[in-house]
């Protein structure tokens, strides 16, 4: 089929495809583009459209099936994707809570490492909520040298944890180093 023969047998069916587009998408746009790709696909079947004894019947079927998978693939992207996103956030989650984990275990054992009096100070003020007036009468420290067991005891730690963190990143950079 020559072009001067597409023209006249399948270009005038654009208004009857495009309207019958629209019934199914229900969204002209979407229908155009439907009838941009049957055209195409038409196009590209122009010698053998010779063979079709119904052009007409033969694109409404094209026009069909395109916004078929039109639907198929709405439907089903979403869902897979909406599948994808939960599992990754569960999956997020459950790093969170793993690090988060360790990382409690990690100050638990730097705490026990701390002197008595640091460790005790900071159990009461950090975990307990005593305030500094309850810990000063089950001390018999004032509430200066509380403060100021209670700034080492969170520093000692902080900075025990930063190391230990801090190792954990170095040697995975030291290891992908390595298999470069």
């Amino acid at each position: 089929m020559l072009a001067k023969e597409f023209k006249t047998s399948v270009l005038p069916l654009s208004n009857k495809l495009l309207r019958f587009a629209v019934q199914f998408t229900k969204n002209e746009e979407e229908a155009r583009d439907v009838i941009q790709d049957v055209f195409l696909k038409l196009w590209q079947k122009r010698q053998t459209l010779e063979k079709v004894e119904n052009i007409e019947a033969f694109a409404m079927r094209m026009t069909r099936n395109r916004c078929l998978d039109l639907f198929r693939a709405k439907r089903s992207v979403p869902v897979e994707e909406e599948e994808l996103k939960r599992h990754r956030e569960e999956k997020q989650d459950m790093q969170l809570e793993v690090e988060l984990s360790e990382t409690a275990v990690l100050i638990k054992e730097l705490i026990n490492k701390l002197p008595d009096l640091q460790k005790k100070v900071m159990y009461m003020r950090d975990i307990e909520q005593l305030e500094y007036e309850e810990i000063a009468k089950i001390t018999n420290l004032n509430i200066n040298a509380i403060r100021v067991n209670l700034s080492r005891a969170r520093k000692k730690v902080r900075d025990e944890l930063l190391k230990k963190q801090a190792y954990g990143l170095e040697g995975n950079q030291t290891k992908t180093a390595f298999i470069l």
